[in-house]
C-alpha cells in the first residue's frame, strides 16, 4: 500500500497487473480460513489497474522489463472505509539515487509453496546491487517463490507504524528472478512516478509514449571489469589531452598508471599507459590534478609515502614529462592524508590546493606554482572530527566562482562546503546525505571533474569497494546527480 492523498493505492508488478480484473480483491494481512468479515481490515475490490502500455508479458528478458511495475486503485471495504483509513501507515514512494541499498522485502508465495498462507519476511536487511544491463536491483535470498511478484522493496520498514520508503517492487527480468534464490526489482524512476500520479488522479496513462530504450551507458565506458577496478587506488581529474573536458588518471595498486581520455559525453576513449606495473607509483599516497604550472594542460601533484611532494607539469598521453620537486622527503608532508585541487581565491585557473592532515587540520594553499605552494591559509584547526573526513574532492557544485569542497565522512555522511574562500574560510556546510552504510562502507575512491563537457566541474566519479565504478552527472551542493554505470559489479 502506497501512502497517497487518495488513500487507495496498492503496488504490484506489471506482469501481475495484466492478470487482474474487476473480479480480484485486495486483502491486507490475509488470514487463511477466515471469512470475509473476519479479515483484519476487510476486503477491498480492485477498481482499476495502472501499468505502462509499453510493457508486455513476452518481454521479460528485454530492457522494457524495467517497466514491470503497476498500481491498483481499490474501492472502500465492505465497511465503507478507504484502504489507508482502515489499515493505517503506508509506504512512501521513493526514487533512490543508487542500486545499492539495504532493503526489507515482504511477500506472499503462491499456495503450492505456502499452504499456510503466511507472508515471507526476513528479520535481517537484504543488500541489493545492480542487475547488469538493466535499471533493476537484484538480491539473493531464498523463499521468494512464484506469487511474491509485486512485493515492495523497503529501505526503512517500521512494522509498528506500517511505514517505510519503497524503492522498487519484485519483478523485472524473467518476471522477477532467474531462480528461487535471486530476485529482481525495477528501480523506481520517472516512469514509475508518472504511473503512480496517473493512479492517484485516476487518469489514463499516455496511449503512445516514446519507445523505452532501457539503460543508456555512457559511450565507451571502461572495458575492464569490476575485478580489475577493485585495484584502482587513486583517481585524478583534469584536461590532460587538450580536449577542454576532463580526462581520468588512475594509479593502480601494482604501481601502473593509466590515462583515460574523456569523450565529453560521460564516456572514455582507450587508455594510455603512463607507468608500467611495479613502478615507483605504488608508493603514491594521494594525487590531484590542477593547472599549477600554467602551461595549458593540467598537471599532476603527488604526495609520496616518504613525504616527498612532486609536480608533473603538462601531463599528456605521451607521459609525465619533467618532474618538479615541491618538497623533499621526510618532512611534515608525511602527515598529508589527501590533497585536492580547486580555485578558492576568485581566480580563473585551478591553482589552489586543499590538504587534509592526519590530525584533522585542513589547509588551503593558493596560487600554487611550479616549485612553490604560494600562500597558506588554515581552513580548519586540528580536530578529531575532521580525522573522519576520509574522502575529499573539490568541484563547482554550487556554480559560484569559488569552488566547493565535497566530503565523504567515515560514517557515510556526505557534505558540501559551498564557496570556500581564502578570505572567508571554509564554506557553508550543506548536507547531501545523512550517515549511511552504502557510502560509508563502500565508497572507496572519488574524484570530481567536467566529464559531461558542459565546462562545469560538477561530475563525480566513485569507485566502490566491489570494483563497481559510477559517474554522477551534474551534482548539486545538496544532492547527488544522475547516476551512470561505468563498471558493473560482478564483472
Amino acid at each position: 500500500m502506497i501512502d497517497t492523498s487518495s488513500r487507495n493505492i496498492v503496488l504490484t508488478a506489471g506482469h501481475c497487473g495484466m492478470q487482474i480484473d474487476a473480479s480480484y480483491v485486495f486483502v491486507p494481512q490475509f488470514v487463511k480460513g477466515a471469512g470475509p468479515d473476519q479479515q483484519p481490515f476487510g476486503i477491498f475490490k480492485i477498481q482499476r489497474i495502472f501499468m505502462d502500455v509499453r510493457y508486455g508479458p513476452s518481454q521479460t528478458a528485454l530492457p522494457v522489463s524495467d517497466l514491470d511495475t503497476a498500481f491498483a486503485r481499490v474501492a472502500p471495504n465492505q465497511f465503507g472505509k478507504r484502504l489507508q483509513d482502515a489499515v493505517g501507515g503506508g509506504l512512501t514512494f521513493t526514487r533512490p539515487s543508487s542500486y545499492n541499498n539495504a532493503v526489507q522485502i515482504i511477500g506472499y508465495p503462491a499456495y503450492k509453496y505456502n499452504k499456510a498462507g503466511h507472508a515471507v519476511e526476513y528479520s535481517q536487511l537484504m543488500q541489493t546491487t545492480q542487475l547488469p544491463g538493466y535499471r533493476q536491483m537484484q538480491m539473493n535470498c531464498t523463499g521468494f517463490f512464484g506469487g511474491t511478484s509485486g512485493s515492495p522493496w523497503i529501505t526503512d520498514w517500521n512494522p509498528k507504524t506500517l511505514t517505510g520508503h519503497v524503492i522498487g517492487n519484485l519483478g523485472g527480468k524473467g518476471g522477477g528472478g532467474s531462480n528461487d534464490w535471486t530476485s529482481y526489482a525495477p528501480l523506481f524512476g520517472q516512469n514509475a512516478a508518472d504511473l503512480l500520479n496517473d493512479a492517484i488522479t485516476n487518469q489514463d496513462p499516455p496511449r503512445n509514449p516514446s519507445p523505452y530504450v532501457g539503460l543508456q551507458l555512457p559511450a565507451n565506458a571502461f572495458p575492464e571489469g569490476a575485478s580489475t577496478w577493485q585495484h584502482a587506488k587513486l583517481l585524478a581529474s583534469g584536461d590532460y589531452t587538450g580536449n577542454h573536458h576532463s580526462d581520468l588518471i588512475v594509479v593502480w595498486t601494482d604501481g601502473e598508471v593509466t590515462l583515460y581520455p574523456g569523450d565529453g559525453k560521460g564516456g572514455f576513449l582507450p587508455e594510455h599507459q603512463l607507468a608500467k606495473p611495479k613502478s615507483i607509483w605504488a608508493n603514491a599516497v594521494t594525487i590531484t590534478g590542477g593547472d599549477f604550472a600554467g602551461g595549458g594542460l593540467y598537471d599532476l601533484m603527488v604526495v609520496w609515502v616518504d613525504g616527498e611532494v612532486t609536480l608533473y607539469p603538462d601531463v599528456s598521453a605521451n607521459g609525465f614529462g619533467s618532474e618538479v620537486q615541491m618538497v623533499k622527503p621526510h618532512t611534515i608532508w608525511e602527515h598529508a592524508q589527501q590533497i585536492a585541487a580547486g580555485q578558492f581565491h576568485n581566480g580563473t585557473y585551478v591553482t589552489d590546493l586543499v590538504v587534509r592532515w592526519d590530525d584533522g587540520e585542513l589547509t588551503l594553499y593558493t596560487s600554487v606554482g611550479s616549485g612553490t605552494f604560494g600562500n597558506e591559509y588554515q581552513l580548519q584547526k586540528p580536530d578529531p572530527t575532521w580525522k573522519n573526513a576520509t574522502l575529499v574532492t573539490c568541484g563547482t557544485f554550487s556554480g559560484q566562482q569559488n569552488w566547493d569542497i565535497f566530503i565523504r565522512w567515515v560514517d557515510g555522511e556526505l557534505d558540501t562546503y559551498v564557496a570556500t574562500s581564502s578570505q572567508t574560510g571554509l564554506g557553508t556546510e550543506t548536507k547531501i546525505a545523512s550517515p549511511n552504510r552504502l557510502w560509508g562502507d563502500h565508497a572507496s575512491v572519488i574524484t570530481a571533474g567536467n566529464y559531461i563537457g558542459d565546462n562545469i566541474n560538477d561530475d563525480l566519479i566513485v569507485r566502490w569497494s566491489d570494483g563497481e565504478t559510477t559517474l554522477y552527472e551534474d551534482n548539486a551542493p545538496f544532492a547527488i546527480g544522475t547516476e551512470h554505470t561505468l563498471v558493473y559489479p560482478g564483472t
